[in-house]
């Protein structure tokens, strides 16, 4: 069985390369050098002639920032891409995973979301995100397969605040180069995520293939919420650096282009309901600094 990742050398991809090659998956992993997912004859043509039973979308457009003075780019790879990546699969009779976020959602909730909320997205990329959804959903583009085909054949996995990986530029891991090196590290306390483990992101997403999940969208986090303080204040105490200094901030202290969702847990309960558990935020960030 041949597995696709476009986005091979990213965060996720480069992770979610290496766990389906280690459960014995014939992977062909695309870096955007090899395929640029903005152009969509090559994709068709790219995808056509591999013939994959599975294509893995882990390539985004995540400047947050850069998206509020560049929206046609954020689109270009968030929505117009996945377009051509699910046509291309369906095509070929793939089952298709793209990687969605949080951002989907104003953040204006007091408890953790689930995959029955409605999305309200507050900038452009968020904005460019949720179209990317509409274009991977079992409605989406394929019209010429049938709806029942598509529910089982698309999956829409919603992560946040990835971290992992090898050289990570991640939130968490430019947390731990500070504190490393003796600089302030500065935390909201008032954003609230469910952080997501790559390793942990990649194992969820090839068990929910596997067990032959229902298609959809599903919330693919570590179990469990905390502010961007608290966990800085776990990687502080973790990774051995107890008198480090945090600044606790707020959203409204620092000069953001786009706006961020402050509450924007993610309840994983659906995936749960599979037979999937996913590691606590508490042990995949021990996991981590350990590693």
């Amino acid at each position: 069985m041949t597995v696709v990742v476009t986005g091979a050398n990213g965060l996720l991809g480069a992770v979610t390369v290496r766990e389906w090659r280690d459960r014995g998956y014939e992977v062909v992993a695309l870096t955007r050098a090899e395929l640029d997912v903005t152009d969509g004859p090559r994709v068709a043509d790219v995808i056509g002639r591999l013939s994959p039973s599975v294509v893995l979308n882990c390539t985004a457009y995540n400047r947050v920032d850069d998206a509020e003075g560049e929206p046609a780019k954020a689109l270009a790879v968030n929505a117009w891409a996945v377009r051509s990546l699910a046509r291309a699969a369906a095509a070929a009779g793939a089952v298709f995973v793209h990687y969605s976020t949080d951002f989907v959602f104003d953040g204006e909730a007091d408890r953790p979301y689930t995959e029955d909320d409605a999305p309200n997205p507050q900038s452009h990329y968020a904005m460019s995100k949720l179209i990317g959804e509409w274009m991977a959903a079992p409605a989406g583009p394929a019209a010429h397969v049938g709806p029942a085909e598509l529910e089982r054949a698309n999956y829409i996995l919603r992560v946040e605040s990835l971290f992992g990986g090898a050289a990570s530029r991640s939130t968490i891991d430019i947390m731990l180069q500070n504190f490393a090196a003796g600089r302030t590290v500065r935390a909201f306390r008032d954003r609230t995520v469910s952080p997501s483990h790559v390793a942990d992101v990649a194992r969820a997403t090839c068990d929910l293939l596997e067990r032959k999940a229902p298609g959809g969208i599903y919330h693919c986090v570590n179990t469990g919420m905390a502010t961007w303080l608290e966990i800085a204040e776990r990687l502080r105490e973790w990774s051995g650096h107890p008198m480090a200094t945090i600044e606790p901030v707020l959203t409204t202290d620092v000069a953001l282009k786009a706006r961020r969702p402050r509450f924007c847990a993610l309840s994983n309960a659906k995936l749960l309901a599979t037979g999937i558990t996913m590691p606590t935020w508490q042990e995949a960030l021990r996991w981590h600094v350990a590693s």
